[in-house]
């Protein structure tokens, strides 16, 4: 199975850290944003993937592409360790790149590489957002889409709050994790949503998508959106929801990033430990400036 990792946004909510560095290419701990997706894509056994850029995000191909001066530098030096980490982004995985010229949505954005991914179901997985679980989020939706035959998206119960920012699936439970679709809405108002169960960013669609996505008018912003796309899907062939294992990590903003890095920099190996005594002692001094216990 191939993989579409759309990378083409503008990132206007992290300006200015993007004016000239893509949202994509964030640190997260130790390494970009976009590297922990790619990696989660390789663990599942994809090894064709398929990252939709835009004006700007030369920076991604870049990291993933060989650095012919960097590696004498540091072979040089004996950073032995440093430079089989920079070699294996290098030789990881096959990559090809598609120019999204205008940012015209998600569903555009994925309809660009439609030439590649041919008439073959394929997973989509969102350049902004993390997963960490034991089997990898988008091989139990590759699973699952063995098992139905359909296109399966990843879901999970969503804070009230936070329902207008996510696609919300109405739906019923079929079996363990498994919801039968039966409709869709573009971050609904709480009080409007037909449930709170929402769409997380990873996906595995058939190709029956493409068409779909010709079919779909653009929105108030002029972009296609992938969940309008779905609807018309929908109406053709069946569409499931998986809630998945794991822990889902959305870089959407600039407070969504920091906590990303807190936690995570809290369950790294190397990091932990200096991580929690620093938040200790910061924590005493905190409190003597406050004067509170």
């Amino acid at each position: 199975m191939k993989a579409i990792i759309p990378a083409a946004g503008l990132g206007i909510r992290f300006l200015p850290m993007t004016k000239v560095q893509p949202k994509e290419m964030l640190p997260v701990v130790d390494k970009p944003t976009i590297q922990y997706v790619v990696e989660e894509a390789i663990a599942a056994g994809i090894t064709d993937i398929i990252i939709v850029t835009g004006a700007g995000k030369r920076a991604i191909e870049d990291h993933f592409d060989k650095s012919p001066e960097l590696e004498s530098v540091l072979e040089r030096q004996g950073k032995t360790k440093e430079l089989k980490e920079i070699r294996r982004i290098a030789n990881m995985v096959d990559i090809h790149y598609i120019r999204q010229k205008v940012p015209r949505g998600l569903g555009d954005a994925i309809h660009c590489a439609r030439n590649h991914i041919g008439m073959e179901p394929f997973a989509v997985m969102l350049g902004d957002t993390i997963n960490i679980s034991k089997v990898p989020v988008v091989k139990q939706l590759m699973n699952a889409h063995e098992e139905v035959g359909a296109s399966v998206l990843a879901v999970e119960p969503v804070a009230k709050e936070k329902i207008s920012d996510y696609g919300i699936i109405d739906g019923k439970l079929v079996k363990e994790r498994l919801y039968l679709i039966d409709d869709l809405v573009e971050k609904p108002r709480a009080e409007d949503a037909p449930s709170n169960v929402g769409i997380t960013g990873t996906y595995v669609l058939t190709p029956g998508i493409f068409e779909c996505i010709e079919e779909t008018p653009p929105g108030t912003k002029g972009e296609v959106q992938l969940t309008d796309a779905l609807r018309i899907l929908r109406k053709k062939e069946k569409i499931y929801g998986y809630w998945f294992e794991g822990t889902r990590y959305d870089i959407g903003d600039k407070l969504g990033w920091m906590k990303t890095n807190f936690e995570l920099t809290l369950s790294h190996p190397e990091f932990s430990g200096p991580m929690r005594e620093f938040m200790r002692e910061a924590l005493e001094k905190s409190m003597k400036k406050t004067g509170k216990k």
